[in-house]
């Protein structure tokens, strides 16, 4: 295994080129950003191609050396500020000769290329040709023998910038997130005029061969149907549509919505329409139907946070990739899984994406749906699960409590919506608790309705309500209500005081045993901090709040020039926020609680700031976690910087606030808390089913109080006893944080030297072929 290690000068003497290529996708500048700033600090030199695959074919000024300054302010911007094109040339042997002759002559033989498949498939073809482009140059007389010699090998590393997220490999591509913020602003847009007027809204997003954009989008905003290529609907679906509508409208709802991607098709791949589909709507059922085609709305605007930081990472793990390949090593993608980066094995991913549209060609869904993969298949299960059943008739006796704990955030509400409605179609009376773990002591519980929660997955903070008092004072109370409305298990949905409300609850099973019910913790809070989850509900919206914010102010700065931001944002004693909010906004420093800092290190914070005012980027941002240090408070680092920046900057400091915890919930909160609802729900029936015995429930295993936590790849439960081990609990914070490890990634991307970065989980490839298995009729 690999430790950190300092990677400043192994890039000495070598030359990589980077360019964008096919359609253009919101996060593609953040990955040029990162590829030229990492391969500069590396030693080595770094140059853009403009125009894409164009550019590299023309040569001359499309082909240009790339400087640290020269990416500065790129962060925000959508598109790609290097261009773009769709080129037709390098498709042909003569463009690719063209394109080697350039490179060569500059010394170039590491390429990055931030595209789609195609962009991909092209690279790859390249790099295999390689030494007989170079012997055709050579034969003609355009390089010498010596110029062949130094260029002989080719190094190739792919990003994936997509909005379709149509790459099979990786969990998502660059851009996706920034298109699903689009088209949520635009869904979130029309449903408030639907609702005015009763209407039925069909949207067409896009997606020729992928329908990741369309079912995200009916997951995130609880859409009445949707329409994707690679699971066409039944054969008389005309008929189950229009019935669904009307059960819809009957359950009290005053709109429908239709997402629809535009490759959308039957099972005989006959195209289904925008038109056809409002056509039927209007003149079956006679509802009033409008329908809006997305477009190119959707590749505009600027990236999500989720885009730059995945841009990011994803540059800094190409240059890496590019730097580490010998001859030997295939072309390769860095992707991202769960958490982490990693690096697939380029052809490997293009065949199993190609496999998919073979599949869907074939007429075999349910395989074009598995090779999608696991992300994929969440997504269409837990939309499956919600959308397409009705509550059953006979009832299974049960009921579920759900409650909300701590401070509010954007995504609860989504959480509590597909809890509820799963419970109601696996049979379960649902209940909710208002205000807390207060509320279940002083007996606000009242039932809920399928169409009560109509709606919920995109309003912000917490419709139930929500305190941050423990139950401990409670406890007696608490037991006799549980026992009083006979309910059989709970769901927490909250920040630390969820998990810590939660361990106080199973303490208390010994001395009541009203309490010995199965039990879950859903993680929803800004601060991302409860122990047993990567990620919590909530933290995604107010990241890309802050980063929104910091956009505004850079810009302001940017104007006035020679000026440092200092901003404080939330977390508590957990320096998530801070962290990643420095990588989306280009930060210069980051200050937090679990990386003490020092005068020393302060001192030369000032100092780089110092030097970077002499460069043509004549502004600053700092960025401070509220808790990150008693003695060194935001005032005291203000008035620092200000002293010390006297005659060359000045300062100016925001507190942030309770700001990061409102807004509309992002299409990541509304999707992880859509699917964290339904799999707890599904999780608690089962373990209901194991704790009956003689006409009761009794659950006192640790195992039957567990967080439900995002870890690495997967969602998993994690008993509450068992995660105390790794829980600080005087700090609220788990004691290992995966994030940490990027920190270095923000420094070296802010210019200092001699940063050490842990490539420990990512020096090896693997295989997406044996990841996604055999798969029936496929070529695997």
């Amino acid at each position: 295994m690999a430790h950190p290690k300092d990677h400043s000068k192994i890039g000495i003497g070598r030359s990589i080129a980077v360019l964008t290529s096919g359609g253009d996708a919101q996060g593609m500048n953040a990955a040029v950003r990162a590829t030229v700033r990492v391969g500069i600090y590396t030693g080595a030199k770094v140059y853009f191609v403009h125009e894409g695959y164009q550019g590299l074919v023309d040569g001359g000024d499309n082909i240009k050396p790339a400087t640290w300054e020269s990416v500065s302010m790129m962060l925000q911007l959508g598109g790609t500020v290097i261009g773009s094109a769709r080129c037709m040339d390098f498709k042909e042997k003569w463009g690719r000769l063209k394109a080697a002759c350039n490179l060569v002559k500059l010394g170039i033989t590491n390429l990055c290329v931030i595209g789609g498949d195609g962009s991909l498939t092209g690279a790859n073809q390249f790099r295999t040709e390689w030494s007989e482009l170079l012997a055709d140059l050579t034969k003609q007389g355009k390089i010498t023998a010596e110029e062949a010699k130094r260029s002989s090998h080719l190094n190739i590393v792919g990003m994936v910038g997509s909005i379709d997220n149509d790459f099979c490999g990786t969990d998502m591509t660059i851009g996706t997130d920034s298109a699903l913020h689009r088209i949520i602003e635009v869904v979130d847009a029309i449903t408030t005029t639907a609702q005015s007027h009763q209407r039925t809204f069909i949207l067409e997003v896009m997606g020729r061969h992928c329908g990741y954009l369309a079912l995200v989008t009916a997951l995130a905003c609880g859409a009445d149907w949707v329409f994707i290529p690679e699971m066409p609907p039944e054969d008389n679906w005309e008929e189950h549509l229009c019935k669904r509508l009307i059960a819809q409208r009957e359950r009290g709802s005053r709109l429908n919505v239709i997402i629809m991607a535009e490759g959308a098709q039957d099972r005989k791949q006959k195209p289904i329409t925008c038109d056809q589909v409002k056509n039927l709507v209007s003149k079956k059922l006679g509802f009033d139907t409008r329908s809006t085609v997305l477009g190119h709305v959707q590749r505009g605007g600027t990236p999500s946070a989720f885009d730059r930081i995945l841009g990011s990472r994803m540059g800094v793990e190409a240059v890496m990739a590019l730097l580490e390949a010998t001859p030997e090593t295939p072309a390769c993608v860095v992707s991202l899984s769960g958490n982490m980066a990693i690096r697939l094995p380029l052809m490997e991913c293009v065949q199993v994406t190609k496999d998919v549209t073979v599949a869907m060609a074939e007429g075999r869904f349910e395989d074009a749906v598995n090779l999608r993969g696991k992300s994929f298949q969440n997504n269409w299960n837990t939309y499956k699960m919600l959308a397409h059943v009705t509550p059953p008739e006979v009832k299974s006796n049960i009921n579920i409590a759900i409650v909300n704990v701590g401070a509010p955030c954007a995504g609860m509400n989504a959480a509590v919506r597909s809890a509820v409605r799963a419970g109601l179609i696996q049979g379960h009376q649902m209940l909710a608790v208002y205000d807390g773990f207060d509320g279940l002591a002083n007996g606000q519980i009242e039932p809920i309705t399928w169409a009560q929660v109509g709606g919920w997955t995109g309003k912000g903070g917490s419709n139930l309500g929500t305190k941050r008092h423990l139950p401990s004072k409670n406890i007696e109370q608490i037991s006799l209500n549980i026992a009083k409305f006979n309910i059989h298990s709970l769901i927490i949905i909250g920040g630390f005081e969820a998990y810590q409300g939660g361990l106080e609850l199973v303490t208390a099973r010994e001395k009541y045993e009203e309490l010995c019910i199965p039990m879950v913790v859903i993680p929803a809070t800004v601060s991302n901090n409860v122990p047993g989850s990567d990620f919590s509900i909530g933290a995604d919206t107010a990241l890309n709040t802050i980063t929104t914010t910091c956009d505004r102010i850079k810009q302001s700065a940017a104007g006035t020039k020679r000026r440092v931001f200092i901003i404080e944002t939330m977390g508590g004693y957990c320096g998530y926020l801070a962290t990643m909010a420095g990588l989306s906004s280009g930060a210069d420093a980051a200050y937090i609680y679990e990386e003490p800092f020092h005068i020393r290190d302060l001192e030369l914070n000032v100092k780089h700031l110092i030097e970077k005012m002499k460069t043509s980027v004549k502004r600053g941002l700092i960025l401070r976690n509220s808790n990150a240090n008693d003695n060194y408070t935001t005032q005291f680092l203000y008035n620092l910087y200000s002293e010390e920046g006297k005659g060359t900057f000045d300062c100016r400091m925001n507190i942030l606030g309770h700001m990061q915890q409102g807004g509309t919930p992002t299409p990541f909160d509304r999707n992880f808390g859509t699917k964290m609802g339904s799999k707890s729900v599904l999780w608690l029936t089962d373990k209901l089913k194991e704790c009956y015995r003689h006409g009761r429930i009794f659950a006192n295993t640790p195992d039957s109080a567990c967080v439900l936590g995002m870890k690495r790849r997967s969602l998993i439960f994690q008993p509450l006893a068992s995660l105390k081990e790794d829980t600080d609990f005087e700090h609220r914070i788990p004691k290992t944080e995966w994030w940490l490890k990027l920190r270095p990634i923000l420094k070296i991307l802010a210019r200092y030297e001699a940063v050490e970065i842990d490539t420990s989980e990512v020096a090896t490839m693997e295989h997406i072929i044996k990841k996604t298995g055999e798969i029936k009729g496929g070529k695997m």
